[in-house]
């Protein structure tokens, strides 16, 4: 008996395929075989005239979605069915969750199978555990599959009906969604929050005090038996100390009076106090916890995380990554007990097994944590593994096995020290027995440098001992606004209040940032204005929809469908249909909205309007001879832009720019200037003869105010000439460049060698032996990574060498040797095989020779001018049905009806030139159609 197993992906299929008996064969789906239309050119001709035929749902038959198989799915579907034709049974292995389950029964409905049919699931890819699912297959759960196509549904609802809106209202491309919006808000409120906030300042007083001539420090908290006030006692509306606390607020002055009159006095113990406490281990890892902690440790975006994670999954290395639940299996509990035993000692294992129960009620994307994958845990040098994915691996290895480790036992001590009516407070931790610390303590990279750090010692003291003051210091504070959030802190806070699933974070996250609403400034998220304007545009017109309690509730409602505690046609009646659903609303709003209006953010503290524009955010305010307008350069935050930046932008748009003094040698103006990318030095004025002046950036750190002449002429000097190198004799210079200062050894043909300068490094005083210490530093002590593949798909047929995919500035791209291919849109890592890669490859260098080749002779020329108006007919029939049906419904049909003819007829007469210009036209309109139709849901 011959039976047809399906995953997803074909490294998945690959590692399942060593697993199960002769007889299996295994095939990838590559995702989804089809799905609701992403484009007006998936739509089937039989409906493209209904008005709902966009949405891709339709609301009048009860919200029947519209599905359809994807161009670039059709040769997966083909392959699927030929290999069902000589099977006996077919078994449908994809993933556990509501989305693996909607696969299944999507290859259900496509494939039409006549043999039969069995659900197959596993939450980790080893031997046991697939024998295990093939001895307990099951039927596809309908209820799961429900509850996906609703929450699908829905976010097509919300995408595709409030984007136009906002394309209309505010600018092009924008888009909304029932989650992302969400979290858009909540970076556009602590944005806010860092706007409004005000800066407070205060005065304590630090000691180091000794004893048997050991030193420690402490800190005044008392004055007069009344509290010295602290950060936390401010408002940070106002910068002052906040209503109803009593307490002591020194300035500079009193700090420094009062450090005068305690330094001699007599400093004694008042108090001591010892506190013993224990610290449990973490529980294992969920999707959410995975994605905070790989954030915080490894600098690892959300996206970039599950990437990794599922890479890991489909080798055999870990358990699924999709999960909502800390329980770990009695076989997990058993794997993590060996480790600990075997690499830290029968002292480090906890007494009894750890389980942890999972808080989340919803939680059922999979039944275990993450874990590594197996009955016995492999250790990260075990493995294999290299770049992020053993260091992810690593995290997770040992999450686990620190779950099954003792409690840390710690001490912790409070001294109090009375000097004249001032009372100072030292604190020590003691690490009694490190347990857990051993293995994995949060946030920290390494364990053993982690539990260094917690220990804090104090000397052996007693109260009544008499300490000695050897300085007394006043320290000045100064509060600080609420901290950005980071990816970790807004999956934390997503979770925490119930918005969306902790699998698509990741994708949420991606999307927010490709939208241009956030951008990354380290590792804090920086909404933009187009944010803001978004957010207000939303939270006026229809504020439940961003509103956290609301999407937290339709949250609530979507998994009570998926238990069949709610029923789903109900609940979308309710939501998009009727007096109050989302379509009346965005229908009766529309004419309301101002697109000025909605194009305005009003910042507080600013009398000058901001608007979004078509080329950015620009800064606006009137004068005598009317409006004023100015470029908001691109590094300036909502929060940072003050009236100060206003008056400069304004000012140079006004007046031009302020002249800094002239050149020493040619005279001429030296300009300082502030653009879209930053400010910026110029020599001379822009004239029609000279469009573009002599320019350089300022280096990162230097502001306007503190350029001098001498600094501007030395930055518009650069790259200055450092000397010759001793060895090649070839020119060392010395430049500022988008990364920041370098020096470079330019050897001409043989190529150029950087080096970025270092902190204290200064681009315009470098010397030429410093350059040549730099140089002979090797490159990666610059801390520049090479591109790691998100993805081996395995080795060229022809020279064995690895074909990978990898992530670039435009987007995924399999790489073979020197030759790269970008991915056909709609692909990713986990559903491209290597015979599809392969194919990329070869169309790409096929491409690159016939661009390098010569000009062939006119017969050559003649037949391939032939073969290319064969092939522009038939994508010229392509591009015409989908132009048509796309404009049938405009009062413009006629004219795209006579424009079509009239480029055929030319395309006729004019022969391979023409036909390349309507490939040119073809291609551009195609991706305008595309992008016009690709409302972003999440």
């Amino acid at each position: 008996m011959s039976t047809l197993v399906i995953v997803e992906s074909p490294t998945k299929a690959k590692t399942i395929r060593n697993y199960l008996p002769s007889g299996y064969r295994v095939e990838a789906s590559m995702g989804h075989v089809r799905d609701l239309p992403r484009s007006a050119s998936e739509i089937p001709a039989s409906v493209k005239g209904e008005k709902w035929a966009q949405l891709g749902v339709n609301p009048e038959a009860d919200f029947e979605p519209l599905y359809v198989v994807p161009s670039d799915k059709k040769k997966v579907v083909k392959s699927l069915k030929d290999a069902l034709k000589n099977v006996d049974e077919l078994v449908l292995a994809t993933d556990e969750d509501r989305e693996g389950e909607s696969i299944s029964w999507h290859l259900l409905q496509v494939l039409k199978p006549k043999v039969p049919i069995k659900r197959m699931v596993f939450h980790e890819i080893t031997e046991e555990a697939i024998q295990q699912a093939l001895d307990n297959c099951r039927d596809i759960d309908d209820q799961l599959v429900r509850a996906q196509e609703t929450r699908r549904i829905l976010d097509r609802l919300v995408g595709y009906t409030l984007s136009p809106l906002l394309w209309k209202k505010i600018a092009w491309g924008l888009s909304a969604g029932r989650v992302q919006s969400v979290a858009v808000k909540l970076l556009v409120e602590r944005e806010r929050a860092r706007r409004a906030f005000r800066q407070g300042s205060y005065w304590d007083l630090k000691a180091q005090l000794l004893k048997n001539e050991e030193s420690f420090e402490a800190k005044l908290i008392t004055l007069d038996g009344k509290r010295l006030a602290t950060g936390s006692d401010f408002d940070e509306n106002t910068g002052q100390i906040a209503a109803g606390r009593d307490v002591v607020l020194l300035n500079e002055t009193e700090a420094n009076t009062l450090r005068e009159r305690l330094q001699e006095g007599a400093w004694t113990v008042a108090n001591l106090e010892e506190r013993p406490s224990t610290r449990k281990p973490s529980p294992p890892f969920t999707t959410s916890t995975l994605q905070q902690e790989s954030n915080r440790k490894l600098r690892l975006s959300a996206r970039d995380t599950m990437r990794v994670a599922q890479s890991l999954y489909e080798q055999g290395y870990i358990t699924y990554m999709r999960t909502d639940s800390v329980h770990l299996s009695q076989q997990a509990i058993t794997a993590a007990r060996e480790c600990v035993e075997r690499k830290y000692g029968s002292e480090y294992l906890s007494p009894k097994s750890r389980q942890y129960a999972t808080k989340s009620k919803s939680a059922q994307e999979a039944h275990e944590a993450i874990r590594p994958a197996g009955s016995s845990f492999r250790t990260p040098q075990e493995t294999g593994l290299s770049g992020r994915e053993l260091s992810l691996y690593d995290l997770i290895w040992k999450r686990t096995v620190a779950t099954q480790m003792a409690e840390a036992r710690q001490t912790n001590i409070t001294v109090q020290i009375e000097v004249d009516n001032a009372t100072f407070r030292a604190s020590g931790k003691r690490i009694d027995f490190p347990g857990f610390f051993r293995a994995y303590v949060e946030g920290s990279d390494d364990p053993n440098a982690a539990i260094e750090n917690q220990e804090i010692l104090l000397p052996r003291l007693a109260i009544g001992d008499a300490v000695n003051c050897g300085e007394l210091e006043a320290v000045g504070h100064e509060t600080q606004p609420p901290a950005r959030y980071t990816e970790a802190t807004l999956v934390k806070t997503l979770e925490s209040e119930g918005i969306g699933r902790p699998s698509t974070y990741a994708s949420v996250i991606g999307t927010i940032i490709d939208r241009g609403y956030v951008t990354a400034n380290g590792n804090s998220l920086v909404p933009t204005f187009t944010a803001f304007a978004v957010t207000d545009l939303l939270s006026k017109h229809f504020p439940d929809l961003v509103d956290v309690g609301f999407t937290a509730r339709m949250e609530r409602t979507l998994d009570h469908i998926s238990t069949g505690e709610a029923d789903w046609l109900p609940y979308l009646k309710d939501f998009y249909v009727g007096d109050d659903g989302l379509e009346t609303q965005v229908t009766e709003r529309e004419s309301q909205i101002d697109p000025a209006e909605a194009r305005t953010v009003d910042l507080q503290d600013l009398e000058a309007k901001v608007r979004i524009g078509r080329y950015g955010p620009y800064v606006e305010t009137e004068d005598e001879n009317g409006p004023v307008k100015a470029s908001v350069p691109v590094d300036v935050s909502p929060a940072d832009l003050d009236a100060d930046q206003v008056t400069l932008l304004l000012k140079q748009k006004i007046e031009g720019p302020e002249k800094l003094g002239l050149h020493p040698e040619t005279s001429e103006p030296i300009y300082v200037l502030v653009g879209a990318y930053g400010p910026y030095v110029q020599l001379g004025e822009a004239t029609e003869e000279r469009p573009k002046p002599k320019r350089a950036s300022l280096p990162k750190g230097v502001k306007p105010e503190d350029v001098t002449v001498e600094m501007a002429v030395g930055l518009l000097a650069l790259p200055r000439l450092l000397g010759a190198h001793p060895e090649t004799g070839a020119p060392i210079k010395a430049s500022l460049g988008r990364f920041g200062p370098y020096v470079v050894h330019d050897q001409g043909k043989e190529g150029k060698d950087y080096r970025s300068l270092k902190g204290d490094d200064n681009v315009l005083t470098v010397s030429l032996d410093r350059a040549l210490q730099l140089l002979s530093e090797p490159k990666a002590s610059r801390g520049r990574r090479k591109a790691e593949p998100l993805k081996e798909l395995g080795k060229h047929p022809d020279d064995d060498e690895m074909v990978a995919v990898y992530k670039g500035p435009y987007g995924l791209y399999v790489k073979h040797g020197k030759t790269n291919a970008g991915l056909p849109e709609g692909k990713t890592e986990a559903d491209i095989s290597l015979e599809e890669a392969i194919a990329l490859i070869a169309a790409k260098a096929g491409s690159k020779k016939k661009t390098t080749r010569k000009k062939s002779t006119a017969k050559s020329s003649t037949k391939s001018g032939t073969a290319a108006k064969k092939s522009t007919a038939k994508k010229s029939t392509t591009a015409k049905k989908s132009t048509t049906a796309k404009k049938s419904t405009t009062a413009k049909k006629s004219t795209t009806r006579k424009t079509t003819t009239k480029r055929a007829a030319a395309s006729k007469s004019t022969g391979t030139k023409t036909t390349t210009a309507k490939k040119s036209s073809t291609t551009k309109k195609s991706s305008t159609r595309k992008k016009s139709a690709e409302k972003p849901e999440t």
